[in-house]
C-alpha cells in the first residue's frame, strides 16, 4: 500500500528540516543580513516590495541601461558577491549602467501578493523609475531563474518598454521530468499548496531551504565541504566559499499567493508554456514579446532543467531570438570565474550590438 501525496510531502519537509538543523549545527544559519556590497550603489526608488539600486558604469559606453531581476526566494547579493566575482561589477566595467531590483521580503500582510502585484505593479514601477532616471525610452531587462519568469511575463505584457530581453536559466516547460526537482510541484499538488498557504500565510524560509536541500543533499551537505577543503590553498577561495555559503542560507519567505500560482498555474498546468496563463486579468501571450531575446541555458544546471528553457525562442514573436548554451551550473553562471571571464562578456557583446 503506497503513501499518500500529503504523507510524502510531510516526509520531504521533515527530511529537509533535519538537514537545515544540521546546517545550523555546522555554523551556517539563515540570516537576513547581507554582506557589504562589492560594487557601490545608490537606492533611487522604493515602493511595494521593490528597493531599486543604481550602479553607474565608471565609463559609460552604452546608451541602454540594464535592469537585473533576481529570484524572489533568496537574496540578490549573489549577483554582487565580491570584487572579481560580481556580475554587477562585470557589467558596469563593460560600460553599462546597471539597475537591480532588491526584493523586499514579504511579511504576513503580503500573503495576497501574486504575479499581478510583482509584475504589473512592482516591476512596472521599477521600469518606470529606470526610464525616468536614465532618460532611456526603452531598457534592457535581464532575469535570472524565477526572475527570468517575471521578466518574461513583464515583456509579454509590456513589450513597448523592453529594448532587449535576456532570460538566464529560465524555468518554462514544466512537462520535463529529467531532474529530481522537476517532480516537486507535481508531488505537492494543487490542494496541498493551498493547505500550506492557509496554514503559514507565506511559505517559510526554512521550508524553501529544505525543499532544495532535500533534492540535492549530497551537493549541499558533503560536496561543498570537500571542495572547500581541497581548494583552501587557492587565494581568496575561502572568502568566496563563506560568502557563497552565506547566500545559500539567505532564504526569505515566498508570498502565499504567488507560491500557489507558481505551483498550480506554472508547475502543474504549465500555463505559461501553453499560453493560457493570466496575470491581472490579461492573458500572457508570449507572441507579444517583440524585443531581441537571448535565452541563456546552463547545460550543467541541476536546479532548472536545461530542456525546460529550450522552447522559448519558438514561442515569442521577435525575429531576433536565440538560445545560448553555456557549460555551467545554475549558480556557476553567477559566480564561477569561467562564466565571469567568458559568459558575461558574451552577454555584454550581444547587448552592445543591439544598443543603437
Amino acid at each position: 500500500m503506497g503513501t499518500s501525496p500529503i504523507s510524502d510531502i510531510a516526509n520531504l519537509w521533515m527530511e529537509g528540516a533535519i538537514r537545515t538543523l544540521d546546517a545550523f549545527r555546522f555554523g551556517f544559519g539563515i540570516t537576513s543580513d547581507d554582506p557589504p556590497p562589492a560594487t557601490p550603489f545608490t537606492v533611487i526608488f522604493e515602493g511595494g516590495k521593490v528597493s531599486l539600486r543604481y550602479y553607474p558604469a565608471p565609463n559609460r559606453a552604452h546608451q541602454t541601461p540594464i535592469l537585473l531581476i533576481y529570484s524572489l526566494i533568496k537574496r540578490a547579493f549573489i549577483l554582487d558577491l565580491m570584487r572579481g566575482r560580481s556580475v554587477v561589477e562585470n557589467l558596469t566595467r563593460q560600460g553599462f549602467d546597471v539597475y537591480l531590483i532588491d526584493w523586499i521580503p514579504p511579511t504576513s500582510a503580503d500573503r495576497a501578493y501574486g504575479f499581478n502585484e510583482y509584475v504589473n505593479e512592482d516591476i512596472g514601477n521599477a521600469v518606470r523609475a529606470v526610464r525616468i532616471h536614465s532618460g532611456a525610452e526603452k531598457i534592457s531587462i535581464l532575469g535570472y531563474c524565477f526572475g527570468a519568469t517575471l521578466a518574461l511575463i513583464f515583456a509579454a505584457l509590456n513589450p513597448e518598454n523592453v529594448k532587449n530581453l535576456i532570460t538566464l536559466t529560465l524555468p518554462l516547460d514544466m512537462s520535463r521530468r529529467d531532474l529530481p526537482i522537476d517532480y516537486l510541484m507535481h508531488l505537492l499538488g494543487e490542494h496541498a499548496a493551498e493547505i500550506l498557504v492557509d496554514t503559514y500565510g507565506n511559505v517559510p524560509p526554512w521550508m524553501i531551504f529544505s525543499f532544495f536541500n532535500t533534492l540535492a543533499p549530497a551537493h549541499h551537505l558533503i560536496d561543498k565541504f570537500v571542495g572547500a577543503y581541497r581548494n583552501a590553498p587557492r587565494n581568496g577561495f575561502i572568502d568566496m566559499f563563506r560568502l557563497f555559503e552565506r547566500w545559500l542560507h539567505s532564504d526569505v519567505p515566498f508570498a502565499g499567493k504567488i507560491f500557489v500560482e507558481t505551483n498550480n498555474d506554472l508547475g502543474i498546468r504549465n500555463a505559461l508554456m501553453k499560453g493560457t496563463m493570466k496575470v491581472g486579468g490579461d492573458r500572457v501571450n508570449l507572441q507579444n514579446v517583440s524585443s531581441p531575446l537571448l535565452n541563456v541555458i546552463g547545460d550543467r544546471d541541476d536546479v532548472v532543467n536545461p530542456k525546460s528553457s529550450e522552447p522559448l525562442p519558438a514561442l515569442i514573436g521577435s525575429a531576433d531570438k536565440q538560445n545560448f548554451h553555456y557549460p555551467t551550473g545554475h549558480m556557476g553562471a553567477a559566480v564561477s570565474a569561467d562564466a565571469l571571464k567568458n559568459l558575461w562578456p558574451s552577454i555584454g557583446r550581444w547587448l552592445s550590438e543591439r544598443d543603437s
